[in-house]
């Protein structure tokens, strides 16, 4: 490829509104460009990446038999509607019409349309198992799009999905799908961990996340270096403090005045925050936005309440809960602002964490304006209607598995796995027959990797000062020739043969042969980060180049031909040799 005969159109600047190094310079390196907030089109280097990364996908995929089908975006309302979650994704489901009024849906994931597409198709238990996939545009209406590819409204997501006959053969299938992936990242040279993750609205009884370590990612890990556990906050499980054993006090109402934070009154009554319980209340809605209940949730002073959790032992969806106003359900529920406590309340439902079971003289807000109640036991005093762990685990927290202290880090999710189990085989009745002509619903998997949020966070792992540096697997092109002067014609000559020589042993090679100034060349190859540069310049005439690494390393003057075996052999190593060695590993999957 030449550059004289394409179009690149880099930036010197970064966009005003860009936050991420990732987000800058895919934008300066016209890789990406934004057409409205959180919708991005991608010029030919970014496009070529998507590329990159998509064909690295279908190979791992194909290899565990997964089978490439191509679904329609756009899917009638009815399906979502069997599930439920027409109502349930919430306000992100992009919802649209035709001309005749009918309901439809732009494709935010495709539980729905592959479970569809198989009780269609397939009736057997002779063709299980089997598994599907696809690479598609998805849709979905965020409030806030951000941080470029990251949160965006449009993106390109591969979501597969596996049909089995047992929750064992699910099992099987979900640690294929799991090792593929490991695969897929590595390949692509990122720095990942996997993590436990909660199932959100795609349902089901088991997840993990994938998630690319960066300072600035949306997922939240916590982490033990000594047991090895590792989930996202919204999943980590919490080990229950035990209070020392004390003989239970009579409950005593005491006045405190303008102490409506826990601090506040603990600083008060001279007590330890852990003597403390905390409150807070909910609304949680129906479909239709009606009142559905209010929810009063009572915690431990000290810790903080997941929201996710709460939301699963609610079964209602995050948009269907919000916090309530305590001066507005008053009469109803008998709360006061910052004097609610656990006794004595009504008309709702109340939420105890488990730490606070067999908790005594605790102390909690009496319901009366500037009181509280000490002396306060579970079980002789007030119970909860759903008892739970709604805790929040932080860092330096005891880990739930040995003990010791947890670690937190960021990262930005680029793949789920999820274990669906019967929900949507059975909500759309979608069965086998088995070899007595017996029904069965399938044990069905989901396997999601954002092609796109991979993209940069490629990017966000992979970049210096000057720009970015992309690993050979998913480079635009593995080397760029740069020709110092394009009005010299051995210079020119020598760069178009090593172009030649490379492509057809495989190697893709981008020819800067524009007439610009060889400064201008020096920094647009560091800002697109093509990983080997091969500079023609003076020594042209006696057949000889400067050979450089993108990623760092010394300058070389080698003959062409030298430079020409260097990059190739690298090529080969990191980029399609990573895919035959990955294939090594099949003994790893069937042991699982």
């Amino acid at each position: 490829m030449r550059l004289s005969k394409n179009h690149l159109k880099t930036l010197r600047e970064a966009p005003s509104d860009a936050v991420l190094e990732s987000h800058k310079l895919l934008v300066r390196a016209n890789m990406i460009k934004q057409e409205a907030a959180g919708v991005y089109m991608f010029p030919k280097l970014g496009y070529r990446v998507v590329r990159k990364i998509e064909e690295i996908i279908r190979q791992e995929m194909d290899y565990v038999d997964c089978q490439e089908i191509k679904m329609p975006h756009v899917n009638p309302a009815e399906l979502w509607q069997e599930t439920g979650r027409w109502y349930a994704y919430g306000p992100e489901l992009w919802r649209i019409k035709d001309r005749n009024g009918n309901d439809f849906i732009l494709n935010p994931t495709c539980e729905e349309i592959f479970t569809d597409f198989v009780r269609k198709e397939w009736s057997s238990y002779k063709e299980l198992p089997f598994s599907l996939y696809h690479i598609q545009t998805k849709w979905r209406d965020e409030s806030r799009p951000r941080y470029g590819l990251l949160r965006t409204r449009e993106f390109i997501m591969k979501d597969a999905y596996t049909f089995d006959d047992s929750p064992e053969n699910l099992d099987i299938a979900y640690m294929r799908q799991y090792h593929a992936y490991e695969k897929i990242f590595t390949r692509m040279d990122l720095d990942y961990r996997i993590v436990e993750a909660d199932n959100g609205p795609i349902g089901g009884s088991k997840s993990h996340e994938f998630s690319a370590l960066s300072d600035w990612g949306e997922s939240d890990i916590l982490y033990c270096d000594d047991c090895g556990m590792a989930a996202t906050v919204e999943r980590a499980e919490f080990t229950d403090e035990k209070q020392a054993p004390e003989e239970p006090q009579a409950v005593e109402v005491v006045y405190t005045p303008g102490t409506k934070t826990i601090d506040d009154v603990c600083d008060y009554l001279k007590l330890d925050v852990k003597k403390s319980i905390k409150n807070l209340m909910f609304a949680t809605y129906n479909e239709d936005l009606s009142l559905k209940e209010y929810v009063a949730c009572f915690i431990r002073g000290d810790r903080s309440v997941n929201m996710i959790k709460l939301v699963n032992a609610l079964n209602v969806a995050e948009h269907y809960i919000e916090f309530a106003d305590e001066s507005i359900m008053a009469d109803q529920c008998g709360c006061v602002p910052g004097f609610t406590g656990p006794i004595g309340l009504k008309n709702c439902r109340i939420v105890v964490d488990t730490e606070l079971v067999d908790t005594v003289n605790m102390c909690a807000g009496a319901n009366k304006e500037d009181h509280h109640m000490t002396g306060v036991c579970y079980g002789r005093d007030y119970v909860g209607d759903t008892v739970v762990d709604i805790k929040e685990l932080h860092e330096g927290d005891p880990c739930p598995h040995c003990g010791k202290p947890v670690k937190f880090r960021r990262g930005i999710e680029v793949g789920q796995v999820f274990k669906l189990g019967l929900k949507y085989s059975e909500g759309m009745n979608t069965t086998f027959k088995d070899e007595n002509g017996e029904e069965h619903p399938y044990w069905m998997g989901c396997y999601g990797i954002g092609v796109t949020r991979t993209m940069q966070a490629i990017v966000e792992q992979h970049h210096d000062e000057n720009g970015i540096i992309w690993p050979i697997a998913t480079a635009p092109y593995h080397v760029i020739v740069t020709v110092i002067n394009s009005k010299d014609e051995t210079q020119l000559n020598l760069a178009y043969e090593i172009e030649k020589d490379l492509e057809m042993k495989g190697v893709e090679v981008m020819v800067d042969d524009r007439d610009e100034r060889p400064g201008v060349k020096f920094k647009d190859a560091d800002l697109i980060g093509i990983p080997i540069r091969i500079t023609v310049g003076k020594l042209a005439g006696e057949g000889k180049v400067e050979y450089k690494l993108r990623r760092g390393g010394d300058m070389e003057v080698l003959t062409a031909e030298e430079a020409k075996a260097k990059a190739k052999a690298l090529v080969d190593l990191e980029g399609d040799g990573r895919y035959f060695f990955s294939r090594l590993s099949e003994e790893t999957i069937n042991a699982h």
